[in-house]
């Protein structure tokens, strides 16, 4: 597709602190705007929690820390063996390849201390957050989508696109492949309807969180059968990749944390 939406070359005075051409990456772009719909979306819905523009820029801050080294270290351990054999390699990809689940458990943990200590409830936070956590992942997906990362397999039927562009990060090249970033976005956009309309009658607290992992946890596992960047690796004599396994994982403990809150809730309302 686009992975590069625009490039120009660096002015004569702030050569040797810049690279020689600055490029505007379409992947970048797309996370930024993410982040940004996002904290409108957040702020418009966790102002009755004591949220407000200051400590909510805080918050999305360590998020973007936490998510940044929780997609990296999870994509360095797809393939351990090549990055400790060649250290070199995780200074090259620093700014490339990064694991979604990686980034959703290093979050989830963060957001839990740093609103213990703004003491506001973490359940009913994180219910905001399954409105604003598919959007964001949207637009994140459409940012892969443009830079040709987390492509599909080779499709021989009417749903393949082709990357041309010799910038893509997808291979083969010029073949048609399994369009699996606007699946993802597909069951993003599906989970944020239904997400939507249990809201309207919602029976615990915590209930719209869950049911976006568990809905998303479901999609990945179908969605990675179309995957075709297999140097992610695989378990179980290749059986299941290691994002399915983690969604198999998340799945259980989703289904646990679901019953314990619906009790808890009916306990309460008793």
């Amino acid at each position: 597709m686009f992975p590069r939406i625009a490039s120009f070359r660096t002015p004569d005075f702030l050569k040797g602190f810049l690279p020689e051409e600055i490029v505007i990456n379409s992947y970048g772009f797309c996370i930024g705007m993410g982040i940004l719909v996002a904290f409108f979306i957040i702020l418009k819905k966790a102002k009755k929690y004591g949220i407000n523009s200051d400590n909510l820029s805080g918050l999305l801050l360590w998020c973007f820390l936490a998510a940044f080294v929780g997609g990296k270290l999870f994509y360095y351990l797809e393939d351990p063996v090549k990055f400790i054999k060649e250290p070199s390699l995780m200074m090259e990809n620093i700014g490339n390849g990064f694991v979604f689940y990686g980034s959703l458990l290093f979050v989830i943990p963060t957001m839990y201390f740093w609103l213990r200590n703004e003491k506001i409830a973490f359940w009913p936070f994180m219910d905001v957050m399954a409105f604003a956590g598919p959007v964001m992942h949207s637009f994140g997906r459409l940012g892969c989508f443009m830079a040709g990362c987390c492509h599909g397999k080779v499709c021989t039927n009417f749903l393949g696109v082709v990357f041309s562009d010799p910038h893509t990060a997808a291979f083969p090249k010029n073949t048609p492949l399994y369009p699996t970033q606007l699946f993802d976005i597909g069951v993003n956009l599906i989970t944020l309807l239904i997400v939507y309309l249990i809201s309207k009658k919602q029976q615990f607290t915590g209930q719209l969180f869950l049911i976006y992992i568990l809905l998303y946890a479901i999609g990945r596992i179908i969605n990675e059968n179309f995957r075709g960047d297999e140097a992610r690796g695989f378990l179980f004599n290749d059986s299941i990749s290691y994002s399915q396994f983690i969604a198999v994982v998340l799945i259980g403990l989703t289904l646990i944390a679901w019953f314990y809150l619906k009790k808890r809730n009916s306990k309460t309302n008793a």
